[in-house]
């Protein structure tokens, strides 16, 4: 009998810097399998670079091509289309589905990652689930999705919706004004948010100890640039609680730096760098 497997499949616009084909995942006994297949890819240019044409104000955009990432379940084989049929149904709730694409979207920004590491790249590609043009959830046999095809699926919609807690603090926060006033120079960036940023990055992405290592930069920066930022209760509160998990902070970092962490330093770093997080997001509200 053909064994089946659950699968998730995004499209995204253009090319990513893994190269096509099939990887192995392990993360100990759990294996998935990555497929990756540029779709409508023009044929590729010579190696010299050609000199410059002269364009038309009304010259079309060349079409892109369509990258497909297909993330195979191969932990979890299915017995059979009736299996299949209800792991799909099973699958299809709102919570469910969206726990699925993140843990899909979260292997193929591994794989992006690593590619980047690799090749010495200092600017690594990662994509968001917003910036899928198309989403499915599925089951199929393994020669099925290993060509990008499948024996059942469902499309979910990968943007953000109205009521989703993600949305509402992104409008809450106003990114689009804070965009123009950085880029007109009217506002500065601060170096913890940077750092920050890259912490939060990491540890999404199972990266504990990079994690621990930036929070340290990161939580030191945000002591030094808004400890007086604001003049509100909540945020003296905070600050005056990261101020006392300053060492707490620094013992992770040196944990990183001799091996893997264990489930209460995980959540120490996550705890914390929650907390860098809420003094950031409380001055961007406050200060909009």
């Amino acid at each position: 009998m053909t064994r089946l497997f659950g699968f998730v499949q995004f499209d995204f616009a253009g090319r990513l810097a893994v190269a096509d084909g099939r990887y192995v995942l392990r993360d100990g006994e759990l294996e998935r399998v990555l497929v990756i297949e540029t779709l409508g890819a023009p044929p590729p240019t010579g190696r010299r670079r050609r000199k410059p044409r002269d364009a038309g104000t009304g010259d079309m955009p060349a079409e892109l091509p369509l990258a497909r990432v297909t993330v195979v379940r191969a932990f979890e084989p299915l017995a059979g289309e009736a299996a299949g049929e209800s792991w799909l149904e099973a699958s299809s709730g709102e919570e469910t589905a969206d726990r699925l694409l993140e843990e899909g979207l979260h292997d193929l920004n591994r794989a992006l990652h690593t590619q980047a590491v690799a090749s010495g790249d200092p600017h690594p590609q990662a994509m968001a689930l917003a910036g899928a043009t198309a989403a499915k959830i599925g089951f199929g046999s393994g020669e099925q999705l290993a060509d990008g095809l499948f024996t059942e699926a469902r499309r979910v919609d990968p943007g953000l919706r109205p009521g989703s807690r993600r949305r509402q603090r992104d409008e809450e926060l106003r990114p689009q004004e804070r965009v123009a006033a950085v880029l007109g120079g009217r506002e500065r960036l601060d170096a913890c948010e940077t750092l920050l940023l890259r912490g939060r990055a990491d540890l999404d992405a199972g990266r504990n100890r990079e994690a621990a290592l930036q929070l340290r930069v990161g939580l030191e920066a945000l002591l030094a640039e808004l400890r007086d930022a604001l003049d509100d209760p909540g945020h003296t509160e905070d600050v005056a609680t990261l101020e006392g998990r300053r060492h707490e902070v620094g013992e992770l970092a040196n944990a990183a730096l001799k091996g893997e962490f264990n489930a209460t330093q995980i959540e120490s770093l996550q705890s914390i760098q929650a907390l860098c997080e809420r003094v950031l997001r409380r001055r961007r509200v406050l200060s909009g």
